[in-house]
């Protein structure tokens, strides 16, 4: 199976989807409504009004959703290793690994506010990864701070990602005044004309404008389950860090920054579940990205095959436990 998605070839958009779909199952066999928690924002919430004006069928509209924002992640987050270099040569593992990962805890594969905002900011980081040693590049930051405005308005914690964008865009290119001012008014053209909305609409307030934000500890319920999907996440990618880490040395000065920006990704992610934190993981879904990332380095730099088809099968397998030997799912 390794060896199949090690291949890119147009075929395997098909293999990646059919894998999608045996991974993804339980979204159409045990649906579940619309995920809405204290974190989102009023775009979420107008796509949750929409899907729930469904009726009965609304958990099953919510279940397309999520699977097709997932299939289209991993195609991203494929394009994103491939057309940047990111390893020896082109694969479709970076999206098979990133529909693993996503399997692992069952919230990550539910809609949510964090899944929406996930895509925009994948995009932000390809557009972000397209800067490197541009001249001009002002109509592209502007677009990066507002599709990073946008998904603040879909999950509020997601703003804090305005830090990493900073940074990407110091370490890709010399430092600019007016294209930070530009990044800025990027991020807050939404707010603009969201607050313009509420001021015709004479409901414009503190309250109403301006997101509520508290930091706190995340409550997290421990299980035995989320240890071994945590063992599962780990693992690998502590051996694709050990893989990369290796194979610095032959990258490109680019590529070198492009992987030293997916570890600023992971760390920032890690700390975006602290920001209006309530109890489910799915605020926690947006370190699957830098976590697939390092887990298709293990499976593509691995010498052995038959370990790499082990922790492969290994994962599916435990995957499969999860969604029917479990109530996880139900």
């Amino acid at each position: 199976m390794i060896s199949l998605f090690r291949q890119k070839t147009p075929g395997n958009v098909i293999v990646l989807l059919i894998f999608s779909f045996l991974l993804k199952a339980p979204l159409f066999l045990y649906p579940k409504p619309v995920l809405v928690s204290e974190n989102d924002e009023d775009l979420y919430h107008s796509l949750a009004g929409l899907l729930n004006s469904a009726g009965n069928s609304a958990p099953l509209w919510a279940s397309v959703v999520a699977f097709l924002l997932l299939y289209i992640q991993a195609l991203m987050i494929n394009y994103l290793m491939n057309a940047f270099r990111m390893m020896g040569k082109p694969t479709y593992l970076p999206g098979m690994a990133y529909l693993l990962v996503t399997s692992l805890l069952p919230e990550w594969s539910f809609l949510s506010s964090p899944l929406v905002a996930s895509t925009l900011i994948i995009l932000a980081f390809v557009i972000l990864f397209r800067l490197y040693n541009m001249q001009e590049a002002s109509g592209r930051i502007y677009n990066i701070g507002l599709l990073v405005g946008i998904s603040s308005y879909v999950y509020f914690p997601s703003a804090a990602f305005m830090i990493c964008f900073l940074l990407g865009m110091m370490i890709l290119k010399p430092f600019k005044l007016n294209e930070i001012v530009l990044f800025f008014l990027g991020c807050l053209t939404p707010y603009y004309f969201y607050g313009a909305y509420l001021f015709l609409t004479d409901n414009l307030s503190f309250e109403t404008f301006v997101p509520h934000v508290s930091v706190r500890v995340p409550v997290i319920k421990s299980t035995v389950w989320l240890a071994i999907s945590t063992l599962f996440l780990t693992i690998p990618f502590l051996v694709g860090g050990f893989f990369v880490q290796g194979q610095l040395h032959k990258m490109l000065i680019q590529v070198r920054k492009n992987w030293s920006i997916v570890l600023l990704y992971l760390v920032l992610a890690f700390f975006v579940p602290f920001i209006n934190t309530y109890t489910s993981f799915s605020n926690w879904v947006l370190v699957a990205v830098p976590f697939a990332c390092f887990h298709a380095a293990t499976y593509f730099y691995m010498n052995s095959k038959l370990v790499a088809n082990l922790i492969f099968f290994l994962t599916v397998g435990f995957i499969f436990y999860l969604q029917y030997g479990t109530v996880l799912w139900h």
